[in-house]
């Protein structure tokens, strides 16, 4: 029987470099899943730059003060721009199932550059049980210096 559409890029690598895409991030990208930590979080975030998954991006980034519309529009473009080529965590901090908040800083490359982050990501609602957000850089460079 033929695969479906969305067949074959679930046997692709995950842009991550956690797997196959289908049992790595697309689970987290179509719902199916949710991330159990901070760290899956931060991959299955990458890989959504990497794959234009912007509902994504959005749902997993609290911006209540910004219009969904720009919002959706500067993720649009920013995934359309870069061709990001590979993702190395370096360091994680916290960001458990038991915990409420954690650090992963990573190094993504980028053609043209890598950038260095630590993130800070917290469970929604600072409840146990809520689902892994990414809040905000705590540090943050690329090839050029601090952004």
């Amino acid at each position: 029987m033929p695969k479906g559409f969305g067949a074959t890029a679930d046997q692709d690598p995950c842009p991550c470099g956690g797997g196959l895409y289908g049992r790595c991030c697309g689970p987290l990208h179509r719902g199916e899943q949710r991330a159990l930590t901070a760290e899956q979080l931060m991959r299955s975030r990458y890989s959504a730059f990497a794959r234009g998954e912007v509902d994504y991006l959005i749902a997993t980034h609290p911006e209540p003060h910004r219009l969904a519309s720009q919002r959706r529009r500067e993720l649009q473009r920013s995934c359309r721009q870069t061709r990001w080529q590979g993702l190395s965590i370096t360091a994680v901090s916290g960001g458990g199932g038991g915990d409420l908040d954690g650090t992963v800083q990573f190094e993504a490359r980028y053609k043209g550059g890598v950038l260095r982050e630590t993130s800070l990501f917290q469970r929604r609602d600072g409840q146990p049980e809520g689902d892994w957000l990414y809040i905000r850089a705590v540090d943050l460079v690329d090839d050029e210096g601090t952004i």
